[in-house]
């Protein structure tokens, strides 16, 4: 895969990191902590402008964010709901704690998302919710682009800065991706196995 970005990178330029950072949202296992570091790289080396690599790489990104967007929005509060009522368990929660979420969501929603996009494995999974609570597209790209224009800024330019030695950056963030990971595994098999469904609300009579 390495191989593979690099040559991209090297053929298309700005499309090729346009592209793959879009790839790199929807099919998680292609990494931006090696796309943008490289893609840096070759700002320090003249071959592409580093301006042009950030926005490149922005673009693309979003176009990926937004992808998953649409898929929440299609899935949309109504079903999610059903699906909480009947699956509640593996959802980790129940159509009363969803109601919750998504008023909590609702309230901060810009911070949500600004800071979702700077964490790795979440960066891609926050725009789900982000559709199904029908956050306005204005908003979803404001903050998603202020997001994921600061993710690229950063990445590439920790790799315009240490040059040929920029994978570098991903040994530190690999760990960093596999924590968090991890963590959410861990948060989500402790909900399935504590989750209790709400007791049935008998009618008086």
């Amino acid at each position: 895969m390495f191989d593979w970005i690099v040559s991209l990178i090297d053929r298309a330029g700005y499309v090729g990191i346009a592209v793959l950072m879009l790839l790199e949202n929807v099919f998680p296992p292609i990494p931006s902590e090696v796309i943008m570091p490289l893609a840096g790289f070759s700002a320090a080396k003249g071959t592409l402008s580093f301006a042009g690599v950030v926005a490149s790489g922005t673009a693309g990104s979003l176009a990926g964010a937004y992808f998953w967007f649409l898929i929440g929005r299609w899935f949309g509060p109504k079903r999610l709901k059903r699906f909480a009522a009947r699956h509640g368990r593996w959802l980790t929660m129940h159509p009363d704690e969803l109601e919750q979420a998504r008023a909590f969501f609702a309230r901060h929603q810009g911070v949500a998302l600004f800071v979702g996009r700077l964490i790795p494995a979440i960066r891609s999974l926050i725009s789900v919710p982000a559709g199904v609570n029908c956050v306005p597209v204005p908003t979803f790209l404001l903050w998603s682009s202020l997001g994921t224009a600061l993710w690229t800024l950063l990445l590439a330019g920790a790799g315009y800065l240490l040059e040929s030695q920029y994978e570098r950056v991903s040994e530190w963030l690999n760990p960093v991706s596999n924590v968090v990971v991890a963590g959410l595994a861990i948060w989500y098999g402790y909900r399935v196995f504590t989750f209790k469904s709400p007791a049935p609300i008998r009618e008086e009579r």
